[in-house]
């Protein structure tokens, strides 16, 4: 796999305006794409709603935070517990690593509940669109 270390944006920038931030997040996906841990799933759960499902196999309570800022949802993970005294692993297949998952929310994407169940996370979203950019039906007055 080929990793991009340099990514000039610099055209785009002189012919957009206010997209900045879009592209700050394009880099910032390509440089944290190459970590594959944990696996996760975001599933559609409605017309309005979905979850997105993080393998967190062996994280305890206290050992999960999710954060949500600048329109990202994060995810992250970091194990306290200690190999118990007199105790040495012979071969650590499961994997108990720190972990950093970034999500990009759209707009008006909320984080309604997190539930951790049988080794999976999830984080249910919901887009709750407001009134004013609903789209409207605007009565024609006819003049006589």
């Amino acid at each position: 796999m080929t990793k991009i270390t340099s990514f000039d944006l610099s055209p785009f920038y002189r012919n957009a305006i206010g997209v900045d931030r879009l592209f700050d997040r394009i880099v910032n996906q390509i440089d944290h794409a190459a970590t594959n841990y944990p696996p996760y799933n975001i599933v559609e759960t409605g017309e309005n709603t979905y979850e997105v499902q993080v393998a967190v196999a062996g994280f305890n309570q206290g050992e999960l935070e999710i954060t949500v800022k600048d329109g990202e949802l994060i995810i992250t993970g970091e194990k306290t517990e200690t190999v118990p005294e007199g105790y040495i692993f012979r071969h650590q297949g499961i994997s108990a690593r720190k972990f950093i998952r970034t999500f990009s929310l759209g707009g008006h994407v909320e984080v309604k509940d997190a539930v951790a169940k049988d080794g999976i996370l999830s984080v249910k979203l919901e887009r709750i669109i407001p009134d004013s950019a609903k789209p409207k039906t605007i009565a024609i007055n006819y003049a006589s």
